[in-house]
């Protein structure tokens, strides 16, 4: 079965229309904030370099830009240079009647561009600043390069991540600056509610990717003072619930289990015919279980070896075990549930004809967000923009000459 087809709806109606979002960020966790935004009516217009643009653009497969694509839609573009005084004029024009700016620069160089938010405050008392940043705005690593590795890996995040006999594993996805990206979406929504409920004036945000990342794992550090040890990697095991791990199948597949609950536990014993294991002095509650992790998962490794995953999966879900395969992106977009819920959705392209992204999440009843536009051209909706601002197509066309800002259209 397809993925569901679907067309933009650019007049359709959402619940953050009227906000508009300065998105000066580049890569992934600003687009990441303002992606949540967008995908729920707020206009964000994206201020790109007008020569280079977001360098999400040169993330690319087969010389497409599909992270763009995927984590720009909604969203318009500016190509504007910042290094002009004239592009900082702008700037500034457009933050005036605007209501979130998006930045993560290192910290200090948007003071160092005269945009520092004392400045912008005076220009828009109510403005929401989110600052992006690996470290924060203080503290003595605030002038370090920030990457979400360089955070994955000092967080404690890479470290706990892994098997115990090989190294540290970082996650192959931006996970740090997508949870960043998450909280920050989170807070520009609570800082907005302050705007409108609490007498207009705006605030600074501060978010760094390092402290979201290790609320992931915030639990660690009450464990290291309660034990004064430092936990060693588990790989696909948990040190609070088991049996919890992944198991291969017959047929080379792997089956993810969860069995977190007593009564789940039980049943799983039952679904594999070793009943007796529940009144095992080893197995007989779940901190048994987990002091005796690999005896206790001993029998459901041999279970579900000997079978392929079509008949586990069987016997399971009969038996009503916490079990799920183990997915490769291929079987995840042709599951049915996938399928019948859109959670991927195919929408047109320009360059490929249809491209599959994930749908707006998460779903609301009244207020839906919605797609609305594909991610822009580099300098797509710059001539429109600034034409709100009262520029006329002159000097638009002069500006563009002067390598100031860049028309879409125009050669990179």
């Amino acid at each position: 079965m397809p993925l569901s087809q679907t067309s933009f709806e650019p007049n359709a109606a959402c619940p953050l229309d009227g906000v508009r979002v300065i998105d000066m960020s580049r890569l992934v966790s600003g687009n990441m904030v303002s992606l949540q935004l967008a995908d729920f009516g707020a206009e964000v217009i994206k201020i790109e370099d007008p020569k280079r643009g977001d360098p999400l653009r040169a993330w690319q497969t087969n010389g497409i830009s599909v992270h763009w694509k995927v984590y720009s839609r909604n969203k318009r573009s500016v190509g504007l240079s910042l290094r002009e005084a004239r592009g900082r004029e702008l700037l500034l024009e457009l933050i005036g009647i605007s209501q979130v700016l998006i930045e993560n620069f290192r910290p200090g160089t948007l003071e160092a561009m005269g945009l520092g938010p004392d400045i912008l405050h005076r220009r828009n008392p109510g403005l929401i600043i989110l600052r992006v940043s690996g470290w924060g705005q203080d503290g003595p690593y605030r002038d370090r390069p920030g990457f979400g590795t360089l955070v994955e890996s000092m967080s404690g995040y890479a470290s706990r991540t892994g098997f115990p006999d090989r190294e540290p594993a970082l996650p192959p996805t931006a996970l740090a600056d997508m949870v960043a990206g998450l909280y920050g979406a989170f807070a520009t929504m609570v800082a907005l509610r302050q705007v409108e409920t609490r007498g207009g004036a705006g605030q600074v945000i501060d978010l760094p990717l390092l402290d979201p990342l290790f609320s992931f794992i915030a639990t660690e550090a009450a464990i290291h003072r309660l034990t004064g040890t430092v936990r060693e990697r588990t790989g696909s095991r948990s040190e609070t619930t088991s049996p919890r791990n992944v198991f291969r199948t017959k047929d080379g597949r792997y089956i993810g289990i969860s069995a977190s609950i007593q009564a789940m536990a039980e049943r799983l014993f039952r679904a594999i015919g070793r009943e007796e294991m529940i009144a095992d002095p080893r197995f007989r509650t779940n901190s048994d279980r987990v002091k005796n992790a690999e005896a206790c998962e001993a029998p459901i490794v041999a279970f579900i070896g000997a079978r392929t995953l079509a008949e586990n999966m069987e016997i399971f879900e009969r038996a009503e075990v916490t079990a799920a395969p183990v997915y490769d992106i291929d079987q995840f977009m042709a599951d049915p549930h996938v399928i019948a819920r859109d959670i991927l959705v195919d929408v047109p392209d320009g360059e490929t004809g249809r491209l599959p992204m994930h749908n707006v999440i998460p779903r609301l009843s009244a207020t839906p967000g919605r797609l609305r536009r594909p991610a822009p051209k580099l300098g797509e909706h710059t001539a429109e923009i600034l034409g709100s601002l009262g520029l006329d197509a002159a000097e638009i066309e002069e500006l563009a000459r002067e390598g100031i800002i860049r028309i879409e259209g125009e050669p990179a």
